[in-house]
Parts: C-alpha cells; sequence; structure tokens
C-alpha cells in the first residue's frame, strides 16, 4: 500500500494566536513520520465550530489526505467544540475506532472517560479527533497505528480487500498454533476475527450463486437457506458500504429541486441587497431636507444613477433601490397630497418630518455580504422552501446538486392481480389477489418526490423476470421488487440477480419482525456504477416496514444525504408491547402533545395484514428477547422509531 498522507488540525484559541504554543500538533507529526506516513498538511484554529468545520471539509473534498487528525477540543471544557464540528462531516461513522481510543487511554487513567472522541469517514478521507495533551496523543496513536487498524482501514476506504492484513493474521494465527502445544482438554479453540466492528456482530462477506438453479427439479432446492441470517446493524451497515451518492448535476434553482442535496457549499455572488434599498413604502429624500413642499418625481420619470435634483422627492416602494444623492426613506404616512394632475398622478407633496440619515432605508450587504456562506454543501432542499428561496435570494441562478435517484417498482408472483387492469385466471376457480405493495410502495415513493417506474406484475418465469429487470437496472438508480424472496420453487429473483444479472447478494435474511427474507443486491450495469436492488418480502405490511427501513436509508444515500443524517427519535409506549427473538418492527400511531411523542399500536401486527399500517405513521423498534432480559416492554418506557408519515397532534 502507497504512503499514507496525513493532514493535522490543531485546534487551541491560545495556539491559533501564537503558534509555538501548538505542542500536540507537532508531536502528531513526529510520530505519523516515524511510522512511514507522509504529513501533507497541516493548520490551526481557534476553538470555533465553523472554523473547525470548514477545514475539515476543505480537505476532505480537495482528497489532500486518507487520514485527517484533529488535536484538542474533545474534552468538556465550555469552548472544546470539537466532536460537535466534526460530526454532522461523518458520512459514515466509526464507533470501534472510537471504542480502541476509549479502551486504551482508560488503561492509563480514569480521566479519560472524560473525553469525547468521534471518528468516521468524510468522503475518501478518515477523520480521527484526538485530545490536546500531547501526553495522550501518543497513547492514541499508538493504539492506532500498532494494531494496524489505521492501515487497514485505510486500504479499506481506498478500495482495497485488506487482503494483506488477512495474509499476515492467517500467518500469525498459524504460526501460533504451530507453536503452542497441543490442548489437554476436548474443548476446540476457535478464533474470530471481527476487523473492528463494532457490537462484535460480523458484516456479510457477499458471496456467488449461492441461491438454487432454478433449471433444476423442484426436489433439488434447497430445503434450508444458504444465506446466512445476520442483524439489522450488520445489515443496514452493509448497505451503507455499497451505496455510494450519485454524481452531482448541475440544476436551475426552481422548485424542481425539492429534496436534492445541495453537492457545493453556495456563497453569496454578490451584497444582497447590492445597493442602498428601501424596507417600506415613501419617498426617497435627502436627510438634510426640512419638512416642507416637494416635486415628486417616479422611475417614469428620473433616472436612479442621476442625483435627486433640489426641492424634489422620489416616490419609491419596499425594496426598491435608492436614486443617487438620496440617503433615507420618508414614510407615506409622513406625508400629505399637496398637488395632483388630472388624471391623478401626484404633482407634490408636504413632507411632515424630516429623518436621519439611513433611516427605513437598507445599506449594501446588510442581509448577505459577498462571499458569506448562505447554504452548507449537504443541505436537503426541503419542500417548504426556504432553502430554494435562499438560493434565489443570493443571486444563484444554477446549483450543483445530487440529484434524486429514479426508483424502479414491481412485483412478482402468477397469483397477482392488477387492481386498475384485472385479468380473468386461469385456474380451479381460484380468483387471484390484488397486488397491494406496487400502488402503496409509488404512493410512499411520489409523496417522498421520487420518480418512479413501474415495472408492473412480472409472473414466476425466468426469461420475464429476467428482461424486466434488466431493464429496471438499465433505466433506474435502484430497483425495488417485492415477493419471490423465500423457499418457494417459484421464487426467482435470487437466482435471476446471481445466475443471469452477474449480481452480487450481499445478504439474504435479516433477523427482524417482520421482513426475515429482505434481500440486498448490487448489479453491473455498463455506463455506470452498480444498481442497488431490493427484494422486499411479498407480504404487504412486510414491504413497507423493510421498505423504509432498509430502502430508504439507501434512496437517501444515493441521493447525497450523509450516512450520519439518518437519526431515529424515541417515542413513550402507550401500552405494553410483547418482545419476540427478533428484533421487531411495531406499526404505531405516533401523537405529539404536551408531554411529547407517545407511541399507540395499531393493532394485530402480522406481517399480511396491511390494514396496521393504514393509520400507522411509525414503527418503534422493539429490541430482541435474551436469556436474561425481559419478554416485555411496559408503558411509558422509552424506545426508538422510525417515522413513516406526519405526526399527529393532540390538544
Amino acid at each position: 500500500m502507497s504512503k499514507i498522507r496525513v493532514a493535522v488540525l490543531t485546534v487551541s484559541d491560545t495556539a491559533s494566536k501564537d503558534a509555538s504554543a501548538d505542542r500536540s500538533g507537532p508531536a502528531i507529526k513526529d510520530i505519523v513520520l516515524q511510522n512511514g506516513c507522509e504529513c501533507a498538511e497541516s493548520q490551526i484554529v481557534p476553538d470555533d465550530e465553523a472554523q473547525i468545520r470548514a477545514a475539515v471539509r476543505e480537505w476532505a473534498a480537495r482528497r489532500v489526505a486518507d487520514w485527517i487528525i484533529t488535536t484538542g477540543g474533545t474534552g468538556f471544557g465550555v469552548r472544546d467544540r470539537t466532536p460537535e464540528a466534526v460530526r454532522p462531516l461523518l458520512e459514515r461513522e466509526a464507533p470501534g475506532i472510537v471504542h480502541l481510543l476509549l479502551s486504551s487511554s482508560l488503561q492509563k487513567t480514569p480521566f479519560a472517560a472524560l473525553a469525547r472522541p468521534v471518528a468516521g469517514t468524510v468522503q475518501d478521507s478518515l477523520v480521527v479527533t484526538l485530545p490536546g495533551s500531547v501526553k495522550a496523543v501518543k497513547e492514541n496513536l499508538e493504539a492506532l497505528l500498532q494494531s494496524g487498524v489505521v492501515s487497514h482501514a485505510i486500504d479499506l476506504i481506498r478500495g482495497g480487500s485488506g487482503k494483506d492484513v488477512h495474509a499476515t493474521l492467517a500467518a500469525s494465527t498459524l504460526q501460533a498454533a504451530e507453536s503452542s502445544p497441543a490442548p489437554t482438554h476436548s474443548h476446540e479453540h476457535h478464533h474470530h476475527h471481527h476487523h473492528g466492528h463494532p457490537s462484535g456482530h460480523r458484516v456479510p462477506v457477499p458471496r456467488t450463486a449461492l441461491s438454487h438453479d432454478p433449471s433444476a427439479p423442484v426436489s433439488a432446492r434447497h430445503r434450508v437457506s444458504p444465506y446466512p441470517l445476520i442483524s439489522l446493524e450488520s445489515a443496514l451497515e452493509c448497505i451503507f458500504r455499497q451505496v455510494q451518492p450519485l454524481d452531482p448535476r448541475e440544476a436551475p434553482v426552481t422548485s424542481a429541486l425539492r429534496g436534492c442535496v445541495l453537492a457545493e457549499d453556495i456563497h453569496a455572488p454578490q451584497d444582497v441587497p447590492s445597493t442602498l434599498t428601501t424596507n417600506v413604502d415613501g419617498y426617497a429624500v435627502r436627510s438634510s431636507d426640512p419638512p416642507g413642499t416637494y416635486k415628486v418625481l417616479t422611475p417614469r420619470t428620473h433616472a436612479l444613477a442621476t442625483p435627486l435634483p433640489a426641492g424634489h422627492v422620489f416616490r419609491i416602494n419596499t425594496g426598491a433601490p435608492l436614486p443617487a444623492g438620496t440617503d433615507a426613506v420618508l414614510m407615506v404616512e409622513d406625508t400629505r397630497l399637496a398637488d395632483a394632475d388630472a388624471d391623478g398622478e401626484e404633482r407634490e407633496i408636504e413632507a411632515l418630518a424630516q429623518v436621519a440619515q439611513g433611516e427605513n432605508a437598507r445599506r449594501p450587504g446588510s442581509d448577505v455580504r459577498k462571499g458569506d456562506l448562505a447554504l452548507e454543501k449537504g443541505t436537503v432542499v426541503h419542500a417548504h422552501g426556504g432553502e430554494i428561496g435562499t438560493m434565489a435570494f443570493v443571486g444563484r441562478q444554477k446549483v450543483l446538486v445530487h440529484p434524486m435517484p429514479v426508483v424502479a417498482i414491481l412485483s412478482t408472483g402468477n397469483e397477482l392481480l392488477d387492481i386498475q387492469t384485472p385479468q380473468e385466471m386461469d385456474g380451479d376457480g381460484w380468483g387471484g389477489i390484488w397486488d397491494t405493495n406496487r400502488p402503496s410502495l409509488q404512493a410512499a415513493l411520489e409523496g417522498m418526490g421520487y420518480k418512479v417506474l413501474d415495472l408492473g406484475i412480472v409472473p414466476d418465469d425466468l426469461d420475464k423476470h429476467i428482461a424486466v429487470l434488466r431493464r429496471g437496472l438499465e433505466e433506474a438508480d435502484l430497483v425495488l421488487t417485492t415477493g419471490g424472496t423465500s423457499m418457494g420453487a417459484s421464487d426467482l429473483l435470487k437466482p435471476v440477480i446471481e445466475r443471469h444479472l452477474q449480481g452480487t447478494i450481499h445478504f439474504g435474511r435479516v433477523k427482524i419482525k417482520p421482513g426475515k427474507p429482505t434481500t440486498f443486491a448490487t448489479a453491473p450495469v455498463p455506463g455506470k456504477r452498480p444498481v442497488p436492488i431490493f427484494a422486499l418480502p411479498g407480504n404487504p405490511a412486510s414491504a413497507l416496514v423493510t421498505f423504509h427501513v432498509f430502502a430508504l436509508p439507501a434512496l437517501r444515500r444515493l441521493g447525497g444525504w450523509p450516512v450520519a443524517r439518518s437519526q431515529l427519535p424515541r417515542v413513550r409506549l402507550q401500552g405494553t408491547m410483547p418482545l419476540d427473538p427478533r428484533v421487531e418492527f411495531h406499526r404505531v400511531t405516533v401523537v405529539a402533545d404536551s408531554e411529547g411523542l407517545k407511541a399507540y399500536s395499531t393493532g394485530g401486527q402480522r406481517s399480511s395484514r396491511v390494514a396496521s399500517l393504514a393509520g400507522a405513521n411509525a414503527l418503534v423498534i422493539l429490541p430482541a428477547t435474551t436469556d436474561d432480559g425481559p419478554r416485555e416492554l411496559r408503558s411509558g418506557e422509552m424506545v426508538e422509531a422510525i417515522l413513516i408519515g406526519e405526526l399527529q397532534v393532540q390538544h
């Protein structure tokens, strides 16, 4: 692996005024150089959130460093704001690195419990925040460098496989096994390498063609799923590792931007207002003009660039620029009509008051100065109009954004009927079932602003599956299917993805309720990056729940949302809820009142019972049972929730 490029940011009010006071920054440079790294850049900033964030963002955007290290501002001091500055930038957080830093420091001093480090990736850079003391910096870097954690992480961020680290580990394990004495008891010894992933869970490694061969007879199908049953945390981690934002494009500043994410900082190209303007309806005057009678000029009779002649006022409306030679505005309420022509047009007015210089006027740049940051990169352009209004306000006509992804949806199964175009089914009188999933998913997607490509209902036919999925991969940014993910002989999605589309199944089962057979894959497409595929269960409630849990975060990531934006609110249960051996997403109605957010169950939670979603606006996340844990959550307990609709307000 090529040399690791390091950028060092010292955060200190004192050192920003006197660089000689910086002790930890030079110590970091010495240590990384001794460990074969290259120090690409360094900078000192005060304990100011905006300046810290700007420095890290700028380095990551310019890709000057593989590893950005900050030092200082991670404690509980009044001015310690480094974690708050860096955390919003993180696209993929690294809690395992944070745990390593804290555990290594706690071995030295209990006061390490007061440290607040954060770590993760910003674009293609690993960012780690260290304390400000030289002693703590040395201890933390020793833990990161000698263990090989940083080099392994950067290899993976660069797109490597980490095979060198695996080879070293394998060799050391073999050497240890060969040199160790034979076991004296019959129990096997197992070594598990978790690569530093948090919570001890193991992220699944994609394997090819685990699915059954659809050309083989039914008797040859799998009786046990070949796909490992993984945790919710592993599944989400896998999705965020595989799904990256769509390439930015330039777009005009119109209402069509709603839902897009800014791919650049928006700076004001000019002062706003650009000249002295009025903030009331009235008359532009010289502040030296006393009360009296004045002739009235208007934009029709006087050019703004021409100085206002003596004995005149200039009629002006709110927001308009003042003409040359004037420095204040007299309100309409402080005047009286003195003379008008036959058409009612004002000729003269009487000024009843004298105004001070600058009164009722806005100075150039008083709202925004040229070069000011108006909106940050990563800002979501919401439908309420504030972001679009801000861009228009500062005079931006075009802007660089991550576009909202196009979603292809389809349902699978011979038994399905389209509610709008039902066709009589062959058979013994059984009429089939209505396709619930496509209409509900299309409503959810279009309500969020996504463009939907409806590929219809696909029968249980291999060739038709291949043709429809290929169209979806070519024309959309994400493919969403329902049905065909379980163990039936006619369940074709996994075989088609693996055997005919050269795709990779990243996971095929998740330990959640509902939604166990949820499948996530990617498939290569000529001329574009691999396209994500979410094959959701066919049961209506399961399909909608897993859409919100898995597909929606992937869509947001494709659209440029930072991973760190996936935050879950907490709600208070209004009734006892039993727990299951699997993590359960229980459909609820969340109501906001003076006491906070309250969650009411919508009743029976069968995966086929779509009625339980009719009144639901959230999914509460119920933890899995443990051997020594509770079997239910009681009314009044707080749990995390995924909001899937508007909050209800209770008065």
